[in-house]
């Protein structure tokens, strides 16, 4: 993998070759010969036998050497660690035991000063992203540092791990980091367009996947780098076509992720897949509209048209949403207990366009019985033999269908302090955008 294996010494050679084919006998009996060996270093980048490994993913070889009481955190010329080298190259195993062995993952390199986050988004290894991330919020850099402020950590020019992610078209990347607290809308230093935000580089490098991401997260499409461009301007100045009909300031707004509510962010991630899935799917009716009639097409976000929601959306009589009456019941609200379909639970929660001048959106209400939403769960849901006993059963329950229709008379009353949901299409994620909450600002 290029990792400069030039050598002063026929043995430090054949050392380092073997440590990167993963030829531990090899390692082992050189060591043997000579244990100073697995100490030195190639002789331009500086590289150890630990880096080596790392970049190669020579996960027994570099087991075998932490096992020696070597520091985990050797640098080479560049300041680089074996932890920044295995995320760049997309090697988790090694990532995972080099934090396991205690890795600094508050080190910065020489040439960018960037961190093993930044190598992680920049080449677009999400598992390896993941496990920085979670491995952070349990060391001492949740407590010394804070979550938050690693997750948007910048480099020499200003750049967050978002903005590396999204200028290298990374959407699963950029849709971690955002999932994890990262600022949507910050702006660079020196880092592509000077005062440039991660939507005006993701314009850049036209990744709709990226773009679509960004703006479900409330991304400012008329925020203006240190040259006063929008992001619309860049994505026509790098003809992307189709970026540019989605950022264009006349089009509809996206509807935005309510990431500022509490219960959203302690979702369960079953059920925030379930919402995050239809928060596309409404997006993506959205991009169809605007890009009716024109020269552009856009692929699903999801994969292939044929296959959305089929299997979620199939419902019987017993577990329809009462709201819009198409959809399968997939989300329970607590404490209530009453249930909706995904796409329901997206238009009490979610809003058409962020507002700075509010401060943290009011907690929705059930269109049901009107008490706070304070949690959200997946809904569970019962098999034909649970169906079966319930019928054979000699003592009286009250379902969660039954809470349904015996509220009837609160439940349109609670439909219409949220507004009007209109009738969704089968898999269509279709979502009214005058839901009176969505245009509320909550009173300081």
């Amino acid at each position: 993998m290029g990792q400069g294996l030039s050598c002063g010494t026929n043995e430090e050679g054949e050392l380092f070759s073997a440590v990167q084919v993963g030829d531990l006998d090899t390692v082992e009996e050189v060591s043997k010969r000579d244990s100073s060996l697995i100490h030195r270093t190639t002789m331009y980048v500086c590289n150890s036998a630990l880096h080596i490994a790392a970049a190669n993913g020579q996960i027994e070889i570099l087991s075998w050497i932490l096992e020696r009481e070597i520091k985990p955190d050797l640098l080479n010329r560049h300041k680089q660690t074996p932890l920044m080298l295995a995320a760049m190259h997309g090697k988790i195993s090694c990532v995972k035991k080099l934090i396991e062995a205690g890795a600094n993952i508050l080190l910065f390199d020489s040439g960018n000063g960037r961190t093993c986050l930044h190598y992680a988004a920049y080449y677009g290894h999400s598992d390896c992203l993941q496990a920085i991330l979670s491995a952070s919020r349990e060391s001492q850099v949740a407590a010394s540092w804070g979550f938050t402020r690693f997750v948007n950590i910048r480099d020499r020019k200003g750049a967050t791990p978002l903005h590396l992610a999204a200028r290298r078209r990374r959407p699963e990347c950029v849709h971690l980091l955002l999932g994890n607290g990262a600022l949507v809308c910050p702006s660079t230093g020196g880092y592509g367009f000077p005062g440039g935000t991660p939507l005006h580089l993701a314009a850049r490098s036209g990744s709709l996947d990226c773009i679509r991401e960004l703006l479900a997260w409330g991304a400012d499409r008329l925020q203006q780098d240190e040259s006063g461009r929008i992001p619309y301007m860049v994505a026509l100045r790098y003809h992307h076509g189709a970026c540019a009909a989605l950022l264009n300031p006349s089009s509809a707004e996206p509807i935005v992720w309510p990431s500022p509510l509490k219960f959203i962010s302690e979702l369960n991630q079953d059920a925030k897949a379930l919402l995050e899935r239809a928060l596309m799917e409404a997006n993506k009716e959205r991009e169809k509209t605007i890009l009716k009639g024109s020269l552009h097409s856009l692929s699903s976000p999801l994969g292939s048209d044929s296959v959305i929601d089929d299997h979620l959306c199939e419902a019987n009589d017993t577990d329809l949403c009462f709201i819009c009456f198409d959809q399968a019941c997939t989300i329970e609200v607590r404490e209530c207990g009453h249930r909706m379909c995904a796409q329901c639970t997206l238009a009490l929660c979610c809003h058409s366009k962020p507002k700075p001048t509010a401060s943290s959106p009011s907690v929705p209400v059930c269109p049901f019985c009107r008490s706070n939403i304070v949690k959200l769960v997946v809904a569970k849901v019962k098999s034909d033999n649970d169906l079966d006993r319930d019928v054979n059963s000699s003592k009286p329950t009250k379902s969660w269908r039954s809470r349904n229709l015996s509220e009837g008379s609160s439940s349109f009353k609670g439909l219409s302090a949220v507004g009007s949901f209109g009738r969704m299409g089968r898999g269509s994620g279709r979502i009214a955008a005058e839901n009176e909450w969505l245009d509320k600002t909550v009173e300081p």
